[in-house]
Formats: structure tokens, C-alpha cells, sequence
């Protein structure tokens, strides 16, 4: 079973569901009146585009930033798979400051709270992945996850990242010591 560690920003995701939602209502609206053909042409491209954009991101709303499963730390940076890091491979969590990366962003400089991973160095394969640069960064053994993207980043969500990675570990290697004996 998949435990999550990190969720995305609902927020956000929720936020840009409404003008979706109001486009397909708007051409659901137009095809449930008499007009002209052209229009309901119209009408119908606006529904079928809202209802593909709304299923995307309703699958993005319940998608994690950061999970726990079998023995690897999934981390979400990707459109389609997580990246599933053994949990050995994964130090510490940690909060950093970077560019916010929004698409509206007027000035360069607008910053984030971003959550870091870092990465053990003697695990040379995982140094650098390529992931979607708007929700992250993957470079020198470290993933930086974007605070935008991501619930509220706080001091006691990094304990609590800790903690958990901690027990994790601590577990896998008695249970690692106990089938050697």
C-alpha cells in the first residue's frame, strides 16, 4: 500500500478547475439550446476540451508530491510514473528557497519555500533525472520539490518527513539483519 508523505497543493489545482468547469457548463448550456450548427460546433469542442483539462487535473488533485511504497521513496515529478528511489539511497529532507517557476510570474525573482531531498552521494545513478521543471529539480543528488505545487511547507512537516524516513530505514535493516542471521 502506497503511504503519502507529501500531497499537492489543492489549492491551486482547485483554483483552476473553476474556469474549466464554468467553460464546459457555458457549452453545455449553448448545446442544450436551439442554435445555429457552427455554434453548437463551438459549443461542443469547449465541452469535450473543459472535460479533458478537468479529468487531468482531477487525477493531478489526488496525486502525491512524495509517497513511501515497498521499500522506495516515490517521488512525483514526472507526468506520468513516480521515480521510485530506495529508501537507503534518500538522507534527509530539509526546506531551501528557489524560483517559484509560476507561469504568470512578472519578475524572475519570484521566490518559493521548496522541500529538498537529499540523496546519498555513493548512489552515483541517482545524481540526476530529468523531471518536469515546474513541479522540481533533480541535480547533484539532491530533489528539490517546488513549494508551489505542493501543501504548505513547514518545519513540522520536515520533522515529520524525517521521523517517518528514519523508521523506515531503522525497519529495513532489522528486517535485513534478521534474514542474514
Amino acid at each position: 500500500m502506497t503511504e503519502i508523505w507529501l500531497t499537492s497543493n489543492r489549492r491551486v489545482i482547485l483554483m483552476s478547475m473553476l474556469p474549466l468547469g464554468l467553460l464546459g457548463a457555458l457549452g453545455l448550456a449553448i448545446l442544450w439550446r436551439d442554435t445555429p450548427s457552427l455554434l453548437n460546433l463551438v459549443a461542443t469542442l469547449c465541452l469535450i476540451f473543459s472535460l479533458a483539462m478537468l479529468t487531468g487535473l482531477l487525477l493531478q488533485l489526488y496525486r502525491p508530491r512524495i509517497a513511501y511504497r515497498d521499500g522506495h521513496v516515490l517521488f512525483y515529478l514526472q507526468a506520468r510514473h513516480p521515480i521510485a528511489v530506495p529508501v537507503q539511497v534518500v538522507e534527509a529532507f530539509f526546506l531551501g528557497q528557489g524560483p517559484a517557476h509560476l507561469p504568470v510570474a512578472t519578475a524572475s525573482n519570484t521566490k518559493s519555500v521548496n522541500l529538498v531531498a537529499r540523496l546519498s552521494q555513493r548512489a552515483t545513478e541517482w545524481t540526476h533525472k530529468d523531471v518536469k521543471p515546474a513541479l522540481g529539480q533533480w541535480s547533484d543528488g539532491y530533489v528539490t520539490i517546488r513549494g508551489t505545487w505542493c501543501e504548505p511547507l513547514t518545519g513540522e512537516l520536515v520533522r515529520r518527513l524525517n521521523r517517518r524516513l528514519s523508521e523506515i530505514s531503522r525497519l529495513l535493516e532489522n528486517e535485513g539483519n534478521e534474514t542474514q542471521q
